[in-house]
């Protein structure tokens, strides 16, 4: 259970802080002059929109890691860890193929800016930390519940605190360098929660 948290709470700040999370409404926002107090505003709703999709997706896989721990005794002890850890592999090895979030087109009002951006985002449901809700779902409704919870605040909260600090320049980083070498470290965090899941049970 500790391991299951620990490695979800880590793959969601991660996620939080990769750039095509918020920097659209970064970018957005100082093209169109946006005041902090609204920024935060879109960052918060595109943050709700993908956390829903995401969390929506985690259930169902939930629902299947509660069937497979009640009708398969193996599934908590083995198949689960070995879901991650072979996830965690695949991303490793497809850590170069990263995608970009690039707005190309002119928009002519806010509300158009915003549905674009919450729309993009609930189409763009974080799959890594799908696997967490599987092994989750294992454990049954209370834990799947839990990692929802940790999943959207942690997200939200993130996007919000590296939006609002990018806002000012409080924060300079290479955000392409970090997004570039997000899929190494995220394939890592699988890895490892897999291998610890297989011995802490």
């Amino acid at each position: 259970m500790i391991t299951l948290i620990a490695g979800s709470l880590v793959l969601s700040a991660l996620h939080a802080l990769i750039p095509n999370h918020w920097l659209p409404v970064l970018a957005i926002a100082k093209k169109e002059h946006w005041s902090m107090a609204k920024t935060t505003r879109v960052t918060l709703v595109t943050g709700l929109s993908h956390a829903l999709s995401t969390v929506l997706i985690g259930f169902v896989i939930g629902i299947a890691g509660i069937e497979l721990a009640e009708n398969v005794e193996s599934f908590t002890r083995y198949i689960a860890p070995a879901v991650l850890i072979t996830l965690g592999l695949f991303y490793i090895y497809q850590h170069h193929r990263h995608k970009h979030f690039h707005v190309h087109r002119e928009v002519s009002t806010d509300t158009k800016v915003i549905a674009g951006l919450a729309i993009a985002m609930f189409f763009s449901p974080c799959l890594e930390i799908e696997a967490y809700f599987l092994l989750a779902g294992a454990q049954g409704w209370s834990m799947l519940m839990m990692l929802a919870l940790l999943y959207t605040v942690v997200t939200i909260t993130g996007m919000v605190l590296w939006v609002r600090l990018t806002f000012t320049g409080l924060i300079r980083f290479n955000w392409h360098a970090i997004e570039h070498y997000a899929g190494i470290i995220t394939g890592a965090t699988l890895v490892l929660t897999g291998i610890i899941s297989l011995f802490i049970q």
